[in-house]
């Protein structure tokens, strides 16, 4: 049966009230700062556009989320090339389309106004790949050969992605990656290998953010192997970096109120319902604000490990080991690029961040997480 209600009654509903608070701290932040700019700022109008259009995506994505909870997850397996093969094509289609602020990413919906971004389910589609690939490949797990054609199927969609230009959402399959070789089996040289060369990556870039590595002095090394704008992003001194760090400073221990904010509310922040939703709503909310919204992306990570935990299945444990690692990296890059530790990349903050896209690719996620928590006492 690929669809049952019955597993609906088996739902992890602690998830529910988790998911509802995000939403709403969504809509809190786009509904201040997204007041149309001829109107008064302190006019109490909390359904602006953007608020209903955002609405409209949770409505939809709500529904997604309990279409995918009662799907029998283990359907994907004779769907995978099909949707991998879609993947593809919607990802090559995106340089025959018009740039949309410069960039390859998004197809424009005539008639309906609407953006569809590709990579954002490309992400998901690379994990249900992997996991269907290593599942079928268990016993010949630690072979190099395994670890070359993951390499592929991962390897197509990330340059891909990284061509349109879209760095962030490139790099986050890279973590997704390690952790679904690591659950697969790969040979532990391999996955020893991807983190020590993880790892350095991510202390360089430290070491760049935190001063202690020159900007500008490693320009002439750096510009060999990236562009001038991508190096660019290394800056730790950009005026989004640093608009996003005072954002969060004068947020202070209880932050400024809801639509009081000075320095995002004037537009000194930018992007602050999209890229910078996180430290716009520090600035309303402040740290006491920001601690319960990390409490409430740590309950949601640790509950979709659970998922991992109890899964009875290779397939459903690699899936959802994927699915959670996914959801963590957008959150943990979100956060570390908006406080200064990353680079800004554009990665959206799970359910918080203004989007249909990231907003429905993020719901069949964790719909997905749950038709495997409500099957696991199934063989």
């Amino acid at each position: 049966m690929i669809w049952s209600p019955r597993s609906l009654t088996r739902l992890d509903f602690r998830v529910i009230p988790i998911i509802l608070a995000l939403m709403l701290i969504s809509l809190l932040v786009i509904s201040a700062y997204s007041i149309d700019s001829q109107s008064d700022h302190t006019e109490e109008v909390f359904f602006t556009p953007m608020v209903k259009t955002q609405i409209q995506w949770f409505v939809i994505g709500s529904a997604v989320f309990l279409f995918c909870a009662g799907f029998d997850y283990n359907k994907l397996r004779e769907w995978t090339w099909i949707l991998y093969g879609i993947m593809l094509l919607l990802l090559i289609g995106l340089f025959f389309t018009d740039s949309i602020q410069r960039v390859h990413r998004w197809y424009r919906i005539p008639f309906v106004n609407i953006s569809f971004q590709p990579s954002e389910y490309a992400k998901l589609i690379v994990v249900i790949s992997l996991s269907w690939f290593l599942e079928r490949r268990r016993s010949l797990a630690a072979s190099w050969s395994t670890a070359f054609y993951a390499a592929i199927i991962v390897g197509i969609p990330f340059i891909l992605i990284l061509r349109q230009p879209d760095l962030g959402t490139a790099l986050v399959l890279l973590p997704i990656t390690l952790v679904m070789f690591y659950f697969g089996d790969i040979r532990p040289s391999i996955v020893k290998m991807m983190s020590i060369c993880g790892g350095l990556s991510l202390f360089l870039v430290a070491l760049i953010f935190l001063g202690f590595l020159p900007h500008e002095t490693l320009r002439p090394y750096a510009t060999k192997v990236l562009k001038d704008y991508q190096f660019d992003r290394l800056d730790p001194a950009t005026h989004h970096q640093k608009t996003a760090a005072t954002a969060i400073a004068l947020g202070g221990l209880t932050g400024t109120g809801w639509r009081k904010s000075e320095f995002t509310g004037r537009g000194w922040l930018p992007m602050p319902y999209t890229d910078s939703v996180f430290p716009a709503f520090g600035e309303e909310f402040g740290f006491i604000g920001l601690l319960l919204l990390l409490v409430l992306y740590y309950a949601l990570i640790y509950f979709s490990f659970q998922v991992t935990a109890v899964s009875k299945d290779p397939f459903g444990r690699l899936l959802s080991a994927g699915i959670t690692v996914y959801l963590a990296m957008h959150i943990l890059v979100n956060i570390g690029m908006m406080c200064g530790f990353l680079p800004i990349t554009g990665v959206p903050l799970v359910l918080v961040t203004y989007g249909g896209s990231s907003t429905l690719a993020t719901m069949i996620a964790l719909g997905l997480l749950q038709s495997i928590y409500s099957r696991r006492f199934m063989f």
